[in-house]
């Protein structure tokens, strides 16, 4: 078991979208912090590095990744470490996160977030990557678990299981998507509220939030509708289990004003004080 300390931080916080960049730029916006795509800022300089540079004046900022492709067979892009370590130095995140998944093989980027096979081979996999990366970006790093539609048909673990695992083996973290936990377990039949239950207290550093569409035979993890009913009340009882989290809401499409999605993030202040006067919160 390897060990990277990573200090605890709450806060409610929202994802950082071109459409509100003013408004985070005058730096009057009531959030905790800010979380951004990485790969959008990991150029050497220009604009958008610019606007993170003075957004990062006012607000602590967390990365998050969608191509480091953890779970790849193929091993790691060195080029890519290379400039998210560039971006993690220059901006002093709150941490750094990413997918449990893989996007690619043989030099192809699928462009999505690809589902693994819970098993021992890949679990030697994945934590050989996240060793890599931690070394050479010498911080610890979040991976988030993913929204999922179909399963392999051999496993060793379940995904928290999975996930759990990785943490004790590899000394990382999660990003707790709880709008993927629901998505997820309505698409393959699997309880939420067990799968919560299944994961270590110590490991949930951050959380996320989000909207999905009804497909024809799945729920789509599309991150465009306001955070659900269902999704708030898998929330609650995630907040109930691993305490005063890092919570933020993410929106990628069909974005509306700052003003709305602040009014959600309330929502989620509300949720998480009343779960944590729950007896059964984990402080």
């Amino acid at each position: 078991m390897r060990t990277l300390d990573l200090p605890a931080f709450e806060g409610f916080g929202l994802g950082l979208r071109p459409v509100h960049y003013q408004e985070f730029l005058d730096g009057q916006v009531s959030v905790d912090f800010v979380e951004v795509i990485s790969e959008n800022f990991m150029v050497q300089g220009g604009k958008p590095l610019a606007i993170l540079e003075a957004v990062r004046a006012h607000y602590p900022v967390a990365m998050h990744g969608v191509s480091l492709s953890i779970g790849s067979a193929d091993g790691l892009k060195l080029d890519y470490l290379r400039r998210l370590k560039d971006l993690a130095e220059r901006i002093q995140p709150l941490w750094v996160s990413d997918h449990l998944c893989w996007t690619g093989v043989g030099g192809f980027n699928s462009h999505d977030l690809l589902p693994l096979p819970y098993t021992n081979e890949a679990m030697d996999v994945a934590c050989a990557n996240v060793n890599q990366v931690q070394d050479f970006l010498q911080r610890p790093i979040l991976l988030e678990n993913p929204s999922t539609y179909l399963s392999y048909s051999q496993a060793d673990y379940s995904e928290p299981e999975f996930l759990a695992e990785l943490c004790r083996r590899a000394g990382c973290y999660l990003l707790l998507d709880v709008n993927n936990i629901y998505v997820s377990g309505v698409n393959q039949g699997f309880n939420p509220y067990q799968y919560l239950s299944a994961i270590p207290k110590g490991y949930v550093r951050q959380m996320h939030l989000a909207g999905h569409s009804q497909g024809e035979n799945r729920l789509i993890d599309t991150h465009d509708q306001p955070v659900p009913n269902a999704v708030w009340s898998v929330y609650r009882a995630a907040c109930e289990r691993f305490g005063s989290v890092a919570s933020m809401i993410e929106r990628d499409d069909n974005i509306p004003p700052l003003s709305e999605l602040l009014d959600e993030l309330n929502i989620a202040r509300t949720v998480a004080s009343a779960a944590c006067q729950s007896e059964e919160c984990f402080a």
